[in-house]
């Protein structure tokens, strides 16, 4: 039975959601603010957080920032601010996905299905990917370029695993949402950008002159097949 953590300030939303996912299947456990919810995340350890972004204490981006320097268990932010500048820096700091208050119940379940697939879909292959310098292991969710682990969210891994099964290959913005959502509805593309940036920071030696993931220009990404010393 998977385990989800929900942190909102509002006790109608933590109830709704808890009530709902319950008779889902999960475990759920909840918490009021950041604070609290990165001492039950570290005491409970979920497979999954849902969580506010507005809330005292401590809020949704000062919780991401604190624990992703511990745990990459999923995220899903749920957001009741609008502007696209707010989602994309929960993305920049560790989020896996995000959903705009308000949302449907059927709507959420889908999301997080979609997020413990990716955060677990592999279980059941063994077989590695390897391109250039880098090494990813499906099997164990690991990667290491140059021999060395990097740790990447599950969005992060399926999104390098997606580039690095089909080298030289150019992919959209959209295909890669469909990669890592399954659809495009409610996607921005912008969201591809954010992972693809995070991407860079943990395995390219230089991310501003970026090796292994090349931006195709006017129309998405695509793994160098050669990587030049």
């Amino acid at each position: 039975m998977k385990t989800i953590l929900i942190v909102d300030d509002n006790a109608s939303i933590r109830t709704l959601v808890r009530d709902y996912l319950n008779e889902q299947g999960f475990r759920t456990i909840t918490a009021d603010n950041g604070q609290n919810a990165l001492y039950t995340a570290r005491q409970e350890k979920p497979d999954l957080i849902l969580l506010d972004i507005m809330m005292p204490k401590m809020d949704g981006y000062q919780f991401i920032t604190a624990y992703r320097k511990e745990n990459d268990a999923p995220i899903i932010l749920l957001t009741a601010k609008l502007e696209e500048s707010d989602k994309v820096l929960g993305l920049e700091l560790g989020a896996d996905d995000y959903l705009t208050k308000p949302f449907g119940m059927r709507e959420l379940l889908a999301r997080i299905r979609a997020v413990l697939r990716r955060a677990g879909a592999d279980v059941f292959q063994s077989d590695s990917l390897r391109a250039a310098d880098i090494l990813l292991e499906r099997d164990t969710r690991q990667v290491k370029v140059s021999g060395v682990p990097v740790t990447l969210t599950p969005s992060e891994f399926d999104l390098l695993a997606a580039l690095i099964e089909s080298p030289g290959r150019v992919y959209t913005r959209a295909d890669l949402l469909i990669k890592l959502q399954g659809t495009t509805l409610d996607g921005v593309e912008r969201t591809i950008d954010v992972h693809i940036r995070n991407l860079r920071t943990k395995i390219e030696p230089d991310p501003t002159k970026p090796r292994y993931i090349e931006t195709v220009f006017g129309i998405g990404y695509r793994f160098c097949e050669t990587v030049e010393p």
